[in-house]
């Protein structure tokens, strides 16, 4: 019983965060960034990083991250984002860049729908030759 009130007492505490950063992100991307910067992050990224380095961040996540966590950063940003970039075209954009690189494998199982709304939501696309080495 007490491991059931500590485990919902720590999913709210990382909620809480998870929200909180990503309230400060999007508020830092639509305030300071201008669209000339992020065009060129986003050619910088698709275009010159290579992609075992791509995949050693991966396999990295995967390693570090545990998986509650990553299932309760994607509710979070499955509630909370999609509110707060409805008018934010560059954060939308970011948000799509970099999510395409996040292989399904990754995803913890019981967040897989969740997932899945989030890239429809904010039009993650599927990119095709990010297999994993």
């Amino acid at each position: 019983m007490a491991s059931k009130k500590k485990r919902t007492r720590l999913d709210s505490i990382i909620r809480s965060l998870a929200e909180r950063w990503f309230s400060a992100f999007v508020r830092l991307v639509d305030r300071y960034a201008p669209d000339r910067m992020l065009l060129f992050a986003l050619n910088f990224l698709d275009k010159r990083v290579p992609n075992r380095l791509i995949t050693f961040a991966i396999n990295a996540v995967e390693r570090l991250v545990p998986r509650r966590l990553r299932s309760t950063a994607i509710a979070v940003a499955d509630e909370y984002v999609p509110d707060t970039v409805a008018n934010s075209r560059k954060t939308c954009t970011v948000i799509a860049a970099v999510g395409k690189y996040i292989p399904d494998e990754i995803i913890p199982p019981e967040s897989a729908e969740t997932w899945e709304n989030l890239k429809t939501k904010l039009h993650i696309p599927k990119l095709v030759s990010g297999k994993k080495e």
